[in-house]
């Protein structure tokens, strides 16, 4: 995985903005935290999705940002958490050993089927 850092307000937007135009995961992870480090290298070890842009927030350093993402999105915060984001949006959240990436990829195909139905009528 190729991590981006969410390290500002500016990182953060730039990241949101980038919904727009394709899919993008945040990870929220906390360093202090075992299962946040278990769900990381199996995040890491198990992804295979190289087109979506991953961008990575260290909660404990930037807690305000991971606020910002939860009120913005209107979700509710956990950590570790995984997002899938689209259009500003988020479609797909999942925290603990619950985060897969099967389950993201499926949202994934979910959304370009309804794309593709909408798109025919």
């Amino acid at each position: 995985m190729d991590w981006n850092t969410i390290n500002s307000f500016e990182s953060l937007s730039e990241a949101l903005d980038k919904s727009y135009l394709q899919n993008i995961i945040i990870f929220k992870h906390s360093t202090t935290c075992s299962i946040s480090h278990m769900a990381k290298m199996r995040l890491e070890s198990d992804w295979n999705l190289d087109e979506i842009p991953t961008y990575y927030l260290d909660i404990k350093q930037f807690r305000k940002l991971s606020d910002s993402i939860s009120e913005t999105l209107e979700i509710h915060h956990e950590s570790p958490q995984i997002l899938l984001i689209r259009n500003g949006q988020c479609t797909y959240d999942a925290s603990h050993f619950d985060i897969s990436v099967e389950e993201i990829n499926e949202t994934i195909v979910w959304h370009k089927t309804q794309k593709f139905a909408s798109d025919m009528q």
